[in-house]
């Protein structure tokens, strides 16, 4: 490989140069030495094509993910990170000057310049901070099929669980909702759906039931109602910088299903709620996914699908995202081939299989005269990276292995305190952390089972009164007859007394006269 200095920082200066406005990512290096003021940009305008950010564990990737957003935050381009681990929430405050930073910031040619970033902390489990919702209603059967990996029978029934909503008005907001819907379904309410909409399949609605049930053990309750999260509330900008949302998610790294659930949901809806922006100079909003093999590794098939199509097209909106992995290959190859910006820290080759990968890997980036790409992956040190980007015109960029900037903020995480103050200090906080239940389906039905059962009720003490008077009714029937034959018993029984007195008299009379007629 070429070992010329001059020859180099031509090549990469030619490569980097862009009209538009940029962010510096860091300086080149050659034979493992940084090219002072050799700098390695990315252009505003190319960051909705979105990016890779990959290395293995310990390599710098969270790193270079805050520099990143720290640098469109003082572009006016607001981000949100998925921060699974805990230690992203430092963005809020300044970080600190040491020698190991003054060195590195030297070889750039950027002095170091400490200055917090204007920070919203979210949460959709137990952490503190603003709570993200949405309702089952805004999910629609097809994304919920999809996220509890339905078959076209069992997505059947559940857009009919919804069409009956709709149709008798009955809110879907949360999981609960849901549950009492497909219970009613098949028991009091299994007629009326038979009447309106056709056969239901037991079976079908059992499923449907114990996935919702394997989801909320999850934790997807806490995600699931009202108030909704507008996502216009991601692309705020204070004090003329982009506002750094930051999702906590430390509580939920073993509950991969929830994860892609919110993430499948939120792109859906940032992608239906968003204007078409065109081929703008920069992103409207840039979404930093960290530990991205999380959304990958638990999705079904058509979850995938979902994830891919929505990659391609969310672009238009202005929307930039970025996968933030050990490995390029946790990233399906249909999404890979779509990232415009690939930010490669080292790989570690301790097996036959690593040795492989990084092959794989190497591949993925343009050849250059200056690397032996394969070779410098397993070389280069903390805060280093291999580093290519779309131009312009959508061509990519040269290769450079890149001495990256230092975070301008505090490479730690915030206290306990600093974290309340900053939830605190949220507007947004104040809106959706208020708990909202108000009436939905689960109530309308209790209420209607219940009115049925006190109408039912109601009918049977009315049948049984009937039955009741009936009875009465036959009582006396009976007790007027039995009177009546005591009477004719009674008058039957006179009878034959009269009758028996009368004979005896007649009797006696004849027997009188015969005994006087024998004496004479």
């Amino acid at each position: 490989m070429s070992t010329d200095t001059a020859s180099f920082k031509e090549h990469i200066e030619k490569g980097y140069t862009f009209k538009k406005d940029f962010i510096v990512l860091g300086t080149a290096m050659l034979n493992g030495e940084p090219v002072p003021s050799t700098h390695v940009k990315v252009p505003l305008k190319t960051l909705n094509r979105h990016g890779l950010i990959a290395g293995a564990t310990g390599t710098g990737k969270t790193k270079t993910l805050q520099v990143i957003a720290e640098q469109l935050s003082c572009k006016g381009i607001p981000s949100l990170l998925m921060d699974l681990k805990g230690d992203l929430s430092g963005l809020a405050q300044p970080g600190e000057l040491n020698d190991h930073i003054t060195w590195r910031q030297g070889q750039i040619g950027i002095p170091y310049a400490p200055e917090p970033m204007p920070v919203e902390l979210l949460t959709i489990s137990n952490e503190p901070g603003v709570r993200m919702r949405a309702t089952v209603s805004e999910f629609g059967p097809v994304l919920l099929a999809k996220i509890l990996d339905l078959n076209d029978t069992q997505e059947g029934v559940l857009s009919m669980v919804f069409k009956y909503c709709d149709d008798n008005k009955m809110p879907l907001l949360d999981l609960k909702d849901m549950k009492s819907v497909l219970q009613f379904s098949m028991g009091e309410g299994k007629e009326e759906f038979v009447k309106e909409y056709g056969m239901m399949s037991s079976s079908s609605i059992g499923t449907i039931q114990r996935k919702i049930i394997a989801l909320e053990q999850q934790g997807a309750e806490k995600f699931f109602g009202e108030r909704s999260f507008d996502v216009e509330d991601l692309t705020k900008v204070r004090d003329g910088k982009g506002v750094i949302s930051i999702m906590r998610l430390t509580d939920i790294q073993d509950k991969p299903k929830l994860f892609s659930t919110f993430m499948l949901s939120l792109l859906a809806e940032v992608y239906s709620t968003f204007d078409e922006q065109g081929d703008s100079d920069k992103p409207r909003l840039c979404i930093f996914i960290d530990e991205a093999h999380l959304v990958f590794s638990e999705a079904s098939s058509a979850l995938l699908d979902q994830i891919e199509a929505i990659v391609k097209l969310i672009r238009s909106k202005g929307v930039g995202l970025f996968f933030c992995t050990q490995n390029p290959t946790d990233v399906p190859d249909e999404v890979l081939g779509q990232l415009g910006l690939k930010v490669q820290h080292a790989l570690r080759a301790f097996t036959a299989k690593d040795r492989k990968a990084i092959n794989k890997t190497a591949e993925n980036y343009p050849i250059s005269a200056f690397y032996k790409t394969d070779q410098i992956l397993t070389k280069m040190g903390i805060g280093e990276a291999l580093i290519t980007a779309l131009n312009e015109k959508g061509i990519p960029t040269p290769l450079a292995a890149t001495l990256l900037q230092a975070p301008k903020t505090r490479m730690d995480i915030l206290t306990t305190k600093e974290i309340k103050d900053v939830v605190s200090n949220s507007d947004l906080a104040r809106i959706y952390n208020e708990e909202i239940d108000r009436e939905s389906a689960f109530e309308i039905l209790k209420e209607k089972v219940e009115r049925a059962s006190k109408e039912e009720h109601k009918a049977e003490l009315e049948r049984q009164k009937q039955k009741g008077e009936k009875e009465v009714g036959r009582s006396r029937a009976s007790k007027k007859s039995e009177k009546s034959f005591i009477e004719k018993a009674s008058q039957n029984t006179m009878v034959r007394q009269v009758g028996r007195t009368i004979f005896r008299e007649l009797a006696r009379g004849i027997l009188g006269a015969l005994g006087v007629k024998n004496k004479r």
